[in-house]
């Protein structure tokens, strides 16, 4: 659904649990994201355990770019950033680390990424562009607050998400504007 009626929009949604360390990732970048000025067309949500409400939500087709932010199992340092594009017409895609064979069922209560994005497929919704900005953690144990090296990549992080969802907005304004005068020239 590319520029349509609908469409158009990009969707910052934050990930994770507060009680589980530096799960929380996703959730305290969107929580800071929200003193920065976004263009019109972000929409900047805190989603926490609730992957499958983020997947209903992305049924109603306003969304052409997804920006997850979560704490992923990167082969990197504790706290290390790194963006990912998911082709989610690529058959093979994957989030999960090469010894985590099989996805966990669908739970109401707290989905990785990939599990929201499969049960989006399955649902019959889709979205243009899904870009994933993932942190590595230290610390998954039940407790609140960031680990050091995650509570130390947050500024960086949110500058990232800030740098990608006013680049994707603009490629969508441009989209739009180039398809508004086709249009205005094809009725001349």
């Amino acid at each position: 659904m590319s520029g349509g009626d609908v469409g158009g929009r990009v969707l910052v949604a934050g990930i994770g649990n507060i009680f589980l360390g530096d799960d929380a990732f996703g959730v305290e970048v969107v929580r800071r994201l929200r003193d920065d000025v976004l263009p019109a067309r972000v929409d900047v949500s805190d989603y926490g355990i609730r992957g499958m409400h983020l997947a209903y939500d992305l049924l109603d087709g306003r969304h052409d770019v997804l920006v997850l932010v979560d704490a992923l199992p990167l082969e990197e340092p504790p706290g290390t950033l790194a963006v990912l594009r998911v082709d989610l017409d690529d058959p093979g895609w994957t989030l999960r680390p090469t010894d985590v064979l099989e996805a966990p069922a669908a739970d109401g209560h707290g989905m990785d990424p990939e599990s929201v994005l499969r049960l989006l497929r399955s649902l019959g919704g889709s979205v243009d562009r899904v870009l994933v900005v993932g942190c590595r953690p230290a610390v998954l144990d039940e407790r609140m607050g960031l680990s050091p090296p995650v509570a130390g990549a947050i500024d960086e992080a949110v500058r990232t998400v800030v740098g990608i969802a006013r680049e994707e907005a603009e490629r969508l304004s441009a989209a739009t504007r180039s398809t508004a005068e086709r249009e205005v020239a094809a009725d001349a």
